[in-house]
């Protein structure tokens, strides 16, 4: 009977934590350094039918964590970015296995060396995208007999669109500010070259959604090196208007780092924005929003070019109450920390989501208990006609 800790009750480790609770055989407790996000995810899991425990520790503190995470058997991370890398490290010290939804700017392989001496699993950017987004591209890679570009789309969004922003935001909102400031690393003819983010804005069609804008972002991370494929970039999904807006605040610094004076006080740009914008950006409780995600791979196919194209479209859950962004992301995790918790996913060393298509059964266990909780990524297959 696996015991398993997770890390943040934010909106998708609530839900994480919720799903797991669920699973026979597997005991689940919950730790955010505040009560009043711990509370809400007993909440969500008492809407489910399952019950969680709860206990209040500093997951910024890589000693709380790898004090805890030795009390359990498998631990899933559903922290912000600037915490996951120690986070994750510091699972990996304790000894335990490990699967991470987190947006971290470190290189998560850099512990691979460790993870493989500890002998644990541990399977990073474990979310819809990066994440699924990566499985999926893999496979695409492999199903063609030569691969010229993998071409990644995605975007959770509300619903309903609301003046000025259009948007809020289904994840923790500095990463979603990250999204906007980190510079974008794409493949270009077999090198990478790095584009501002917010760059390039293209007009998109998405079925059951209408007319998105696509930009950079910096969403390929470890398929950099780990996929062979000449041309590859990655690029977020939101209504139209919104890279306009976001650029307009980002130009005139208030998405900066650095402590500027005001008055007698000093304050970081972005510290002040977000305690101006999240409140603006924070979902109301059962609030419908959507997730919007697109996996393209070009190449050929028996000597005819042909394109395999995934989509996926999902919907806030109104039954569950869970949101679509914590579904699509956390309902990943959940796949494949089960397939650890029961020995299934057993090889030590960090693996990057586009390194579980070579693992036998792992990807179809993961898109099947997607389906089974209403997740879907259908697949197109287009083949040029011969002349």
């Amino acid at each position: 009977m696996p015991k398993v800790l997770v890390l943040g009750s934010g909106l998708v480790g609530s839900v994480i934590a919720a799903d797991l609770a669920g699973t026979r055989g597997f005991r689940v407790t919950v730790v955010d350094r505040d009560e009043a996000p711990l509370a809400a995810a007993r909440r969500r899991a008492r809407r489910v039918g399952v019950r969680l425990s709860t206990t209040v520790a500093d997951c910024g503190r890589p000693t709380a964590v790898r004090r805890l995470a030795k009390e359990f058997d498998l631990v899933v991370g559903a922290l912000p970015s600037r915490l996951g890398f120690d986070a994750v490290r510091a699972v990996v010290e304790a000894g335990r296995p490990c699967c991470d939804i987190s947006f971290m700017e470190d290189d998560p392989e850099a512990l691979d060396e460790l993870a493989r001496r500890r002998g644990v699993p541990v399977v990073v950017d474990c979310g819809v995208a990066p994440g699924l987004s990566h499985m999926l591209a893999a496979v695409g890679v492999e199903r063609l007999d030569r691969a010229d570009l993998v071409d990644i789309m995605v975007g959770g969004l509300p619903r309903h669109r609301a003046w000025p922003y259009e948007y809020k935001a289904g994840f923790a909102p500095h990463d979603v500010i990250e999204e906007y400031v980190r510079p974008a690393r794409f493949m270009e003819n077999g090198e990478i070259v790095v584009r501002e983010a917010l760059s390039e804005p293209e007009l998109v069609e998405f079925p059951g959604v209408g007319t998105l804008e696509a930009f950079n972002t910096d969403g390929l991370r470890t398929l950099l090196r780990n996929l062979p494929v000449p041309t590859m970039r990655e690029r977020t999904l939101r209504y139209p208007g919104h890279i306009d807006l976001m650029r307009v605040l980002r130009e005139t610094g208030l998405f900066g780092l650095e402590p500027i004076e005001v008055g007698k006080a000093k304050v970081r740009p972005r510290d002040l924005v977000a305690k101006l914008l999240f409140p603006m950006w924070t979902f109301e409780e059962d609030e419908p929003d959507l997730t919007a995600m697109r996996v393209a791979v070009e190449g050929e196919l028996d000597g005819r070019p042909t394109r395999l194209e995934w989509n996926l479209l999902d919907h806030h859950d109104a039954e569950t109450g869970f949101s679509s962004m914590s579904r699509t992301t956390g309902f990943v995790a959940t796949s494949v920390a089960r397939l650890i918790g029961t020995g299934l996913l057993a090889e030590p060393g960090v693996h990057a989501p586009e390194k579980l298509p070579a693992m036998e059964g792992v990807v179809d266990s993961v898109m099947r208990q997607l389906g089974e909780r209403g997740v879907h990524a259908t697949l197109r297959i287009l083949v040029a006609d011969q002349d």
